[in-house]
């Protein structure tokens, strides 16, 4: 099945949803229609023009890049101007531009569980948990023989997601009583008497957006003519949802060789860092992109060293006061392995989705500072 710009979108936003982008950012569609159709795909870190010319060139229907092509609203769409030319280019061509940004860094099993799995972290929490992670817990009461049939179609509207894993849920039995009034027409029991039914107590997380669509759903699978539920808000927990993480190695190491590793996976020409090169290291924090803003966090996280990118001299002066290693990988470095994992992560719901479109991951891009 051929698919349209449209219906990638709302795979694309179940990768990484929109409501956890940063106020600041621009996420989402950036040129296009979501009418037109998507037959190829590519995946790049940023829209520049020498790559929207080549996804023109190779005939490139959507091109989902990390870095948005419009941070800001624009006064004027000038074709002499880089973003102008790229608009007039992507129009022409029906090439559609979207972009999954600070969305993507902050979801499960987004670009910073990407970063933490090239180190072979374990045990990861989430480094800047939001205030309101805008979650919810779902609670549903039905006799025990439904359940099945309820936990199937609420998961079917994306309830039970906990970090990297779906389906999540927790039962338990118990009884459950109720007399159906003068006006009912019970499925079990008799108006006017009290009956008494094996029931399951079915838990399960959504998002807030979902919550009815999840309740919705439940009530089509319930059996009962009133079916009992509750909706409790939370906030505060660790739903690996947030930017950056923290986890610990598989064996500790020095400072310099776990710097010399991450390096190599990384396929760095350099790396920065600070501390004895001696230190052990066994917790790390990390954040993709730029990550000086959420050091505090990484020194009171416990972690014997931050990775990131785009750290500076007092933030390093600061690291040797706090007794924190840090090493900074660049903001390329530390983001460019989204464009083989996202396409890769693509190729998965579309397939379960029973889309056909070709994805690839653009190579064409490096990084643009050059170390003499």
């Amino acid at each position: 099945m051929t698919a349209t710009v449209g219906q990638f979108i709302r795979l694309l936003d179940d990768l990484a949803p929109p409501r956890l982008a940063e106020s600041w950012d621009n996420v989402g569609l950036q040129i296009g229609s979501r009418a037109w159709p998507v037959k190829k795909v590519w995946t790049a870190l940023d829209p520049l023009p020498e790559v929207v010319a080549a996804a023109i060139e190779n005939n490139v229907n959507l091109l989902v890049t990390h870095h948005p092509l419009i941070f800001k609203p624009l006064k004027r769409i000038d074709s002499d101007t880089p973003t102008g030319r790229i608009a007039e280019m992507a129009l022409a061509a029906k090439l559609a531009i979207f972009c999954a940004h600070t969305n993507l860094d902050s979801a499960a099993g987004g670009l910073n569980d990407m970063l933490a799995s090239r180190m072979a972290l374990h045990s990861l929490r989430v480094l800047d948990q939001p205030a309101d992670a805008n979650r919810c817990k779902v609670v549903v009461f039905a006799p025990e023989t439904h359940a099945k049939a309820i936990m199937d179609a609420v998961f079917a509207k994306g309830a039970g997601r906990i970090g990297n894993y779906s389906s999540c849920s927790f039962r338990c039995e118990g009884m459950g009583s109720f007399q159906p009034g003068e006006l009912a027409t019970p499925s079990v029991g008799k108006v006017g008497a009290l009956t008494e039914v094996r029931e399951s107590r079915i838990e399960v997380l959504a998002d807030r957006d979902d919550v009815d669509r999840v309740v919705a759903a439940a009530r089509q699978a319930h059996p009962y003519e009133a079916m009992a539920y509750d909706v409790y808000p939370l906030s505060g927990q660790d739903l690996g949802i947030g930017l950056g993480r923290v986890g610990r190695l598989p064996s500790p190491m020095t400072l310099a060789d776990f710097s010399k590793t991450l390096k190599a996976v990384l396929n760095l020409y350099m790396v920065k860092v600070t501390g004895p090169a001696a230190m052990p290291v066994e917790t790390v924090a990390l954040c993709s992109g730029s990550g000086s803003g959420l050091f505090k966090s990484a020194v009171a996280s416990g972690a014997d060293v931050y990775v990131s990118g785009d750290l500076g001299y007092h933030t390093a002066r600061d690291a040797q006061q706090a007794g924190i290693g840090l090493v900074d990988i660049g903001h390329f470095g530390s983001e460019h392995i989204v464009v083989d994992a996202l396409s890769s992560a693509i190729r998965k719901v579309i397939e379960d989705a029973g889309i056909s479109a070709d994805v690839e991951a653009n190579d064409m891009e490096t990084d643009p500072f050059h170390y003499l």
